[in-house]
């Protein structure tokens, strides 16, 4: 799916703004007809935001089920010549939309687009009336999973409530833009890019999908000063580079790919691409980015900030980007769902690498942060069948979006699953078998503390391994040397089982900022320091540990519970983005381990 943009055959109305909006509070939307008559006593809410955190009513932030958004638009008049589209960038669930009472899209998955042709909805010239409702209510077959129960509170009213076994808000809410855009009636579909190199002759092997049969396709290739370096014809072929310049980490340099679509010389359409040329690999137990071993220093992160939540926010993720920059990272991984393409154009733009995961969190027995025994998921009435086929629809979707991303070096499949289970073999196999056939790049799977070396019926599927880990914290409480010999005898034990080049894809501890403690204490800043330094000394004795992501970048939200305070203070940075005493101790370590750093 290509991203919206205006172009010389191409035209485009950002929708984002403020939408009337209502809870559906007594379930009455459907019956009357919401979609179609319109929203009454409706409320402003802006888009795009969650819209848990906007108001002051606490009702609406907890609530369970059914909220509609409205908007009006005049469709320009001279459109009534091209495809009309309406795209979602992403809204947390399940989502319905409607043009003029007439339904257009059905779509289940909180973050990943989804767009619908208007054709024979909308009125040209004229007044037309939008509506979309979103429904946050999570199952065992949606991703990440959950369960809707009822409860009675004290005066005996039934109430919905949400159980989900992911640690972050479950924010919900129209979270990335809205646009109306079109094309001509013979236009570019879809783009392929696929890059390698030798030596210093570049190669672009690409696909271009057109809706119809195109008289001409053209493809020209511009450099970084806007120079023709390359072209092309037809749907598909092999585009050569001399003197190439590569996409490399904290180094990036984008080409851009322009397609043409000509009849009888004339151009019908026009779309373009910025594009890397770089080269990615697992080989001999390192992670090769163009030839080199690459040192994953970074995160896991989430979309999430004040008042917000998961809305897109232009001006965090360059906040986001220049802290980034500012502590020496390299990478990052999109913990626990795909981010917005916008956050992927940066990371392509800033040269941070990308690993790119899909909505599978929480596929447990138990909500986390789990402790003790686990109990079984991959069943008939849990994780089925069902839930194996949305998860390869999940995982298509997001390849299909990032696949030209030249940021995104590994695609993560899974986050803490209960893959001790036999049944998780044959599940993860499938889903495995099914990714390959679409894309080329490593595969990561992201195994739970609880899963112990040898134990893990699907690493063997994966290329590489990643692990979140915290000896010291939630085991072996407050004593970091307690930890530390248990994470050097962790990490042996999973290689010796394995023989896959391993990533610390979490590690880290809460930490409330501001609070000091001497000798150190659990949720001191001083704590977050020694634990990772302890960390740390591990890693850089192990050739096959390959990379650190800290968990967290920031702190983020989280529901109520009682080892949460105001949410997960996991972060290296406040929710408002401003560093802890962690932050230099990184910033120091990470500035002098480069990217290419093996043991």
């Amino acid at each position: 799916m290509l991203y919206p943009k205006i172009t010389n055959s191409r035209n485009l109305i950002n929708l984002s703004g403020v939408w009337n909006f209502k809870a559906d509070y007594r379930e009455e939307g459907y019956k009357n007809h919401w979609y179609k008559n319109g929203l009454k006593d409706y409320e402003l809410m802006p888009v795009p935001a969650s819209y848990n955190d906007i108001t002051v009513d606490a009702k609406l932030r907890d609530f369970v089920g059914d909220v509609w958004y409205e908007k009006k638009i005049v469709i320009p008049k001279p459109w009534q010549n091209e495809n009309v589209f309406i795209r979602v960038g992403s809204a947390s669930h399940n989502s319905k939309a409607w043009i003029n009472g007439i339904l257009v899209k059905e779509y289940t998955g909180g973050f990943l687009p989804f767009e619908s042709n208007l054709e024979n909805a909308i009125k040209y010239g004229e007044e037309n009336h939008i509506v979309i409702c979103v429904n946050n209510e999570l199952t065992w077959q949606t991703f990440p999973p959950g369960e809707v129960y009822y409860f009675e509170d004290a005066d005996g009213n039934k109430k919905k409530k949400q159980r989900q076994q992911h640690d972050f808000f479950n924010y919900s809410g129209i979270h990335r833009h809205v646009y109306l855009y079109t094309t001509p009636k013979t236009y570019v579909k879809d783009i392929t890019i696929k890059t390698d190199f030798e030596e210093s002759l570049g190669k672009i092997h690409y696909d271009v999908i057109t809706n119809k049969i195109a008289e001409e396709i053209k493809i020209e290739v511009y450099d970084e000063e806007n120079q023709l370096v390359a072209v092309s014809t037809g749907e598909s072929g092999k585009i050569e580079i001399k003197n190439v310049k590569l996409w490399k980490p904290n180094n990036a340099y984008l080409y851009s790919f322009v397609v043409k679509l000509n009849s009888n010389h004339t151009l019908i359409d026009q779309y373009s691409l910025n594009i890397g040329i770089r080269k990615v690999q697992v080989k001999d137990g390192q992670f090769l980015i163009n030839n080199e071993p690459f040192y994953f220093k970074g995160f896991g992160k989430h979309e999430d900030m004040d008042v917000k939540g998961k809305g897109l926010d232009d001006a965090i993720n360059i906040r986001d980007f220049n802290l980034l920059k500012w502590i020496n990272a390299n990478s990052f991984r999109t913990s626990h769902y795909p981010y917005a393409e916008e956050v992927l154009d940066l990371a392509d733009r800033y040269g941070i690498v990308i690993i790119d995961e899909v909505p599978a969190v929480g596929m447990l027995g138990q909500a986390v942060p789990a402790v003790g025994e686990l109990d079984g998921v991959f069943t008939e009435e849990k994780i089925n069948n069902e839930s194996l086929k949305e998860h390869i629809r999940l995982t298509r979707e997001m390849i299909a979006r990032d696949k030209n991303h030249p940021s995104v070096v590994m695609w993560s499949l899974a986050n803490e699953a209960s893959v001790m289970e036999p049944k998780a073999e044959s599940y993860f196999q499938k889903l495995v078998e099914e990714t390959r056939k679409i894309d080329d790049r490593p595969l990561l799977n992201v195994n739970l503390m609880l899963i112990e070396p040898g134990k893990c019926n699907v690493s063997k599927y994966f290329d590489v391994i990643g692990l979140n880990l915290y000896f010291g914290w939630y085991s072996e409480r407050g004593d970091i040397d307690a930890g530390k010999k248990r994470l050097m005898k962790w990490l042996k034990d999973c290689y010796e089982a394995d023989n896959k080049p391993i990533l610390l894809s979490e590690y880290g501890v809460d930490t409330v900022a501001g609070l000091h403690k001497e000798p150190a204490i659990m949720f001191s800043e001083e704590f977050q320091v020694h634990f990772l330094k302890a960390y740390h000394e591990i890693f850089d004795q192990l050739p096959f540990v390959i990379g650190e992501h800290v968990w967290n970048f920031a702190d983020f939200m989280t529901g109520q519970d009682i080892v949460r305070v105001d949410g997960n203070k996991k972060g290296v940075f406040t929710r408002q983005r401003q560093p802890k005493m962690a932050a230099h101790y990184l910033r120091e370590r990470w500035g002098s381990l480069k990217n290419t750093y093996t043991k």
